[in-house]
């Protein structure tokens, strides 16, 4: 399955396929908001996300997180993270952060941005 637009909520969400090309630069990223030309949001599969997205220090995360914000498309991470969150106080932070604002979510699945969405 590819990449597909959907209206979720009354938003136009660009819904990602997890077997879909990894996000492992900025310019990754770029494609994506690119890709989603006309929505508001992008649900991508953390199976997408390159692993150094979860290791803060490499600064990726912070990078894609801000292409988004400053294209203002909306950004929600979708899928267990659990594993990345034991380790590591800094991205739990990030993601309790991420999670009271309104560009970056991180969500375990579709239901709960539907869920989001909806509030």
């Amino acid at each position: 399955m590819a990449d597909v637009m959907q209206e979720r909520a009354g938003v136009q969400v660009l819904v990602c396929d997890a077997d879909g090309p990894e996000v492992a630069t900025v310019q990754d990223a770029l494609d994506l908001i690119g890709a989603s030309y006309g929505g508001d949001l992008v649900a991508l599969p953390v199976s997408r996300l390159d692993a150094r997205f979860f290791k803060l220090s490499s600064g990726f995360a912070g990078e894609v997180m801000q292409k988004f914000v400053n294209y203002h498309v909306k950004l929600a991470i979708i899928g267990d993270i659990s594993e990345h969150l034991e380790s590591s106080s800094a991205l739990r932070a990030l993601v309790r952060e991420s999670n009271r604002a309104k560009h970056v979510w991180f969500l375990p699945d579709l239901p709960a941005l539907d869920a989001r969405l909806n509030a």
